[in-house]
């Protein structure tokens, strides 16, 4: 299969989003790339169980996308091999009457995962500088001071909330948690395979919404938005990824690859070892197990 370089998917530049991909050939068949994934799935796992031995960082996995995009089957297959202990994972949607009483950043960070846990972001904070910004009426929920109409949202805001995001990340990046931030980029064409197998597939019905084809009617929008945002916060300390995502299992694959080839470069992560006094008596321990009656 063919080798991947992360690099080659890290935003470190002003990107134009038409010039990014949105496919991306591994030279494989699927069922080497799932086996490859399982593989890698599995090593993750085990980086887990170190880091969260060891307690001193924390991860952050953020990923979004355009409806269809495949984020909840991703985060299946990628974390399928985990132990449950060491992972949360929020679904940010619609904010509730208490989130809206709060700063937009609030409900994310009491969702923070714990030094030598895994935090998954299903949908992000985000979300308040894409859906907010194709949809500002719906700024006028969080009932802010000094914005008492739509003509107070002017670029001077956006700016704002742009530096709160990035001095957010910054801090919690200096305080031991790393930050992955993914976009899964499926095009237009692909999203409109998706929907239609929506509907043709009575068991994915359910998946399907109206809204779904109004929000597409916004693609050329929310488009100009994540490019706006992927140029204005991806950070060395917070990088984002363009994931080519119109196959499902090669997006897959290459997140997974990119948390595990950077992760495992981490080498102070390392498990605990026993106190001086406890490994001198190891053997002490072992004979009275055995010598238990």
């Amino acid at each position: 299969m063919k080798d991947i370089d992360i690099d080659d998917f890290k935003i470190s530049s002003q990107i134009n989003i038409e010039d990014l991909p949105t496919s991306f050939d591994l030279e494989e068949k699927e069922k080497k790339i799932e086996k490859e994934l399982r593989n890698v799935s599995e090593d993750l796992a085990d980086i887990q169980n170190t880091m969260y031995a060891h307690g001193k960082y924390a991860v952050l996995f953020c990923i979004q996308g355009m409806d269809t995009a495949g984020k909840d089957s991703l985060i299946r297959e990628v974390f399928k091999e985990f132990n449950v202990r060491g992972i949360v994972a929020h679904s940010f949607k619609k904010p509730t009457e208490l989130e809206l009483k709060h700063d937009y950043l609030w409900r994310h960070i009491i969702a923070l995962p714990a030094r030598g846990k895994f935090g998954i972001f299903n949908r992000t904070h985000y979300e308040n500088v894409l859906v907010t910004r194709v949809h500002p009426e719906y700024l006028m929920y969080e009932n802010m001071p000094n914005i008492n109409s739509l003509d107070d949202v002017d670029e001077a805001f956006w700016n704002n909330r742009f530096n709160e995001i990035n001095n957010f990340e910054k801090h919690i990046a200096d305080n031991g948690t790393i930050i992955f931030k993914f976009f899964l980029n499926v095009s237009k064409d692909e999203q409109k395979n998706r929907l239609l197998r929506r509907l043709n597939k009575p068991s994915k019905n359910w998946k399907f919404s109206p809204d779904d084809l109004d929000e597409r009617e916004l693609w050329d929008s929310y488009q100009k938005c994540y490019e706006d945002a992927l140029n204005r916060t991806s950070k060395s300390h917070a990088p984002w990824y363009n994931i080519p995502a119109d196959d499902k299992p090669t997006a897959r694959y290459i997140v997974a690859k990119i948390l595990y080839d950077t992760l495992k470069a981490y080498d102070d992560i390392k498990e605990p070892e026993l106190p001086d006094h406890q490994k001198e008596n190891i053997d002490s321990y072992k004979a009275q197990l055995k010598n238990e009656s």
